[in-house]
């Protein structure tokens, strides 16, 4: 296993990669779940030439969607998962129960495609951080929130985040009433 670390607006990156140069992993510090480095892998920046060149196209705004290749380890779900998120637009934003439904699964497998998102070993590059609960807010990050609202923040959707969740408070206060009386009656 090869290894390097990027410099970043989030902190160091942990960027791994297999023999054959595919990323396999990407890790920022303290996230859960993240890589660390073992005895026996090898730290050479050569097969991370092209991540480096565009994370820091991505960080700089000249990037919106990354070409590398990437080989991550997981069961036939999680790929699907993972393959879903890949198909997140730049400066777009997605629930847990959207990706259940793109992959197949019922709305009673959120909480399984949560923990597909949530196991992502390819932080940044495949875009978990675009993906927000269902009223809007900006639910659990691997990485942490504040990168999540910095990388949400950079690709320009922090605003439709924020959008999307009145959007939707309005909705609950028109349907459901103020304090018990339909908002009409008022």
């Amino acid at each position: 296993m090869y290894f390097t670390s990027v410099d970043s607006p989030l902190g160091p990156l942990l960027l791994t990669a297999g023999q054959d140069g595919a990323l396999t992993s990407l890790s920022v510090p303290g996230q859960k779940g993240g890589r660390t480095v073992q005895e026996d892998w090898r730290r050479d920046p050569g097969p991370f030439r092209a991540a480096r060149e565009q994370l820091a196209a991505y960080f700089a705004g000249d990037l919106e969607e990354f070409r590398l290749e990437l080989r991550a380890e997981g069961t036939p779900f999680r790929r699907r998962v993972w393959a879903a998120l890949d198909a997140v637009p730049y400066g777009a934003t997605t629930t847990y129960g959207e990706i259940a439904a793109r992959v197949g699964a019922s709305r009673a497998a959120v909480r399984a495609v949560g923990g597909a998102i949530g196991a992502n070993p390819l932080l940044i590059v495949r875009p978990c951080h675009r993906v927000i609960g269902a009223d809007g807010s900006l639910t659990g990050y691997a990485g942490g929130l504040e990168r999540k609202v910095r990388l949400l923040t950079l690709e320009g959707a922090m605003a439709d985040a924020v959008e999307a969740a009145v959007e939707e408070a309005v909705e609950r206060v028109v349907e459901g009433g103020v304090g018990g009386s339909p908002v009409g009656a008022l």
